[in-house]
């Protein structure tokens, strides 16, 4: 099976036909769907359909929302991480790109992040965007022994980040970008550790080639695991079986669940 692991199921894209998407994706083969969290209220929002729908959840505050970090929503956050339907901190990191965050505030939120992860035992699934160096630095800050697991969530940074996440034994997650035709990282693809590769959709964003344009979805993510196997030269089973490997040694034996699609 594949697992889809960073998809935000609860964006309104999806209110329509919500268990129908969950319907594809069983029959596509993915058979678990993370559910990823932006905000406090996405958090939220992120437990009751993973306990609904028997699928998974992440926890934290988007670095879009950083200004919006307290004390009282790190207590939240953390005290969601206590449930076990939630596999994983954020997503966090930070977005140079946008700034719709003061960038003091970003780094604050995910260094905070970074170190919930740390002490929840959960990985911190992280967005870089126009952030390398400090993306790089703060990842090598919060490494060690006692440092947090890392998803580097829909992968397309540059060398920093890339050094940074094989010195500190990041997961490489990839999207539909790796279909698009101005994908110019191939040598990425292929330099990523195969115990440290993992496949996502982002949905209801990055719609994978030949549905570019269109609506995402996680059943989409089988295409994106076609496209990983062909830039590594092994077959699609080989990447469904690493990537399913490596997504429940990442965020635990819950992801290896298949989705029940009677509920």
């Amino acid at each position: 099976m594949l697992v889809d692991t960073h998809c935000h199921l609860g964006d309104a894209a999806f209110d329509e036909d919500r268990a129908a998407v969950v319907a594809r994706a069983r029959a596509a083969g993915v058979g678990h769907i993370v559910i990823v969290a932006d905000s406090a209220a996405a958090t939220a929002q992120a437990r009751t359909l993973a306990q609904a729908l028997q699928l998974s959840a992440t926890a934290g505050v988007h670095p879009h929302e950083a200004r919006t970090w307290t004390p009282a929503v790190r207590d939240a956050v953390r005290a969601a991480l206590e449930d076990p339907v939630v596999v994983a901190v954020g997503e966090t990191g930070l977005d140079y790109h946008y700034d719709h965050s003061p960038r003091a505030a970003q780094r604050q939120a995910f260094e905070q992040q970074l170190a919930l992860a740390a002490t929840s035992g959960k990985p911190a699934v992280v967005h870089a965007r126009d952030a390398d160096d400090d993306v790089a630095a703060m990842l090598r800050a919060a490494a060690g022994p006692a440092g947090p697991g890392v998803v580097l969530h829909s992968f397309s940074a540059g060398p920093a980040v890339m050094a940074a996440g094989l010195e500190t034994r990041a997961y490489f997650s990839f999207s539909g970008m790796i279909t698009f035709r101005s994908w110019r990282q191939a040598e990425v693809v292929v330099a990523c550790p195969a115990d440290r590769l993992l496949v996502e959709t982002d949905a209801p964003y990055l719609a994978p080639a030949p549905h570019r344009g269109q609506r995402n979805e996680p059943a989409h993510v089988r295409r994106i695991a076609e496209r990983l196997a062909e830039l590594r030269g092994v077959s699609p089973a080989e990447i469904a079986r690493l990537t399913t490997q490596n997504a429940a040694r990442c965020f635990g034996a819950r992801v290896a669940q298949p989705v029940d699609t009677r509920r």
